[in-house]
């Protein structure tokens, strides 16, 4: 393929979520192996002066690291998402969000920074239409005051998070997240009562 010395533009990309997808089917050393090829593609674009779409696919890897619980990787390639979309707010937003799941990971949790995090996340995903970003976004939240015992704030970002869920019909990965099983089973309308 492209992938020695005519690299395509959207090649970065395309590696950029074939990582992420190996990471979520449960493949880390392939998924490991994209995120640094994913990086050298970035680099040689960068070398080219082809700077499009590097935030997306800093994105992508990021989620990847983030999957595989390699949470130094995901803040640093996050940053890198944030430093590259600066010209972007859509990719910014998507930055800002996977910087907060970072922050708000159950191994480093830093309960301020997720907050922040999110919520320059949701003023940006709001400010666009992005509906799915922004009902991530609320999610985040409800996971992140969950953790710090505010089951409260964690109840109503819960709901407003699964509401949206269901008013755009994504309902898939319930089946795979306990904490949106729950939900997805019966809390939106009720209060939400996650689990201590």
């Amino acid at each position: 393929m492209l992938r020695k010395e005519n690299v395509g533009i959207h090649l970065p990309w395309a590696v950029a979520c074939s990582a992420r997808a190996l990471a979520q089917i449960g493949k880390p050393n392939e998924a490991l192996n994209r995120v640094q090829e994913t990086e050298q593609l970035l680099d040689l674009h960068e070398a080219k002066g082809i700077v499009g779409h590097r935030g997306w696919s800093y994105h992508a890897v990021g989620r990847a690291g983030l999957i595989l619980g390699r949470l130094d990787e995901a803040r640093r390639l996050g940053h890198r998402a944030l430093e590259s979309s600066q010209r972007q707010p859509g990719f910014k937003a998507h930055a800002l969000c996977l910087l907060g799941d970072v922050a708000s990971h159950s191994d480093g949790f830093d309960a301020e920074a997720g907050a922040a995090l999110y919520r320059e996340a949701l003023v940006l995903a709001e400010q666009r239409g992005m509906r799915p970003l922004a009902a991530h976004c609320h999610f985040g939240f409800g996971m992140l005051y969950r953790r710090t015992g505010n089951l409260e704030l964690a109840g109503q970002h819960m709901n407003t998070a699964m509401a949206m869920y269901r008013d755009m019909d994504m309902r898939f990965g319930f089946e795979h997240e306990p904490d949106l099983k729950g939900a997805a089973n019966g809390a939106v309308g009720a209060h939400y009562s996650p689990a201590p």
